[in-house]
């Protein structure tokens, strides 16, 4: 119960609390690079990006990815210095978390990370599905019957798959430390109360996981390949080829995001603070999750059929 609680509580953490040379991030590779000498700098970190124009300013827009792996030749510091002299960054938001909520989360966990009512995988997998989870079962020598399908997933992802060991430091909280040192205002949606969010997940229905657990399944099933080349697509800026990768598709198809209300509801408050941003003066940088930016109908979508001039590497399959 301990380790399922712990588990639980890294996956609430881990959503809310929070290769080649330098190619040129236009998609266009004939047009100049850009002579704001911010952008330059934040172009040079080697994340993919998006910059749009406005009457009174540029905004950033930087896509970035969970666990970036060592061996992703990127230049994080490089956001520092952009940080530092941006007049505004947009970050991602922690949630509202009160002692009550931990203490619920640790004497309920149970309720989060078991299927309910004594039920077992079975009852709810298909031949197909469950014959997945069993030689996986076989594979790491664990028992997956009883539990929640969402923790199944998370253990699969982040113990057997090890996608977030030996990675580089957090582009959001890179930025957030050089914001705070410079005294640069930090803007960040509006935050969820934890109750709001175990509740939210505590009516989930088993089944409703079932698509997370599967691509987790799949994901796993490929191997650690999987978390090498999403880094090198991302720093190529291959932005369709990390949307496309089964890592990239599991973190996404798990919970917060696959829930419809919650996950339109977190996409619709970045959309509305880049584009309250476009009537700011000076520079905006924005550390955005890049499945938020770049899937269909995301962000990149939203913020371009709203009439912004968005530039940056092609997102579109």
């Amino acid at each position: 119960m301990k380790k399922s609680v712990t588990l639980f509580a890294s996956v609430f953490c881990g959503f809310f609390c929070s290769v080649s040379p330098l190619a040129a991030q236009s998609s266009d590779p004939s047009e100049p690079p850009p002579q704001n000498a911010i952008v330059v700098t934040a172009q040079r970190s080697g994340a993919p990006m998006w910059t749009i124009d406005t009457a009174s300013g540029t905004i950033i827009l930087v896509g970035e990815i969970a666990a970036v792996p060592k061996a992703t030749p990127w230049q994080p510091d490089r956001l520092k210095e952009v940080a530092g002299e941006a007049q505004r960054v947009i970050i991602r938001a922690q949630p509202k978390v009160s002692p009550g909520d931990v203490f619920r989360l640790i004497f309920s966990g149970g309720s989060f990370t078991k299927l309910p009512k004594k039920s077992v995988a079975a009852d709810y997998l298909d031949e197909a599905q469950l014959a997945r989870l069993s030689a996986l079962e076989t594979t790491y020598d664990k028992d997956y019957a009883r539990g929640s399908f969402l923790m199944t997933a998370f253990d699969l992802l982040a113990r057997r798959l090890d996608f977030d060991d030996e990675t580089t430091k957090d582009a959001t909280d890179i930025v957030r430390k050089a914001a705070d040192k410079a005294d640069v205002p930090i803007i960040r949606p509006e935050r969820f109360r934890g109750e709001d969010l175990l509740d939210d997940l505590a009516a989930a229905e088993p089944a409703s996981h079932i698509p997370c657990l599967e691509a987790a399944m799949t994901a796993t099933e490929i191997g650690s390949e999987l978390i090498e080349k999403r880094g090198d697509d991302w720093r190529s800026f291959d932005v369709p080829a990390v949307m496309a990768n089964p890592l990239e598709i599991a973190l996404g198809q798990c919970w917060p995001w696959a829930d419809q209300e919650l996950g339109t509801e977190i996409r619709d408050q970045w959309t509305g603070m880049i584009a309250e941003a476009g009537g700011e003066t000076g520079v905006t940088l924005a550390v955005v999750p890049l499945r938020v930016l770049a899937e269909e109908n995301g962000v990149l979508d939203q913020l371009e059929a709203e009439g912004f001039p968005v530039a940056g590497p092609d997102w579109r399959p």
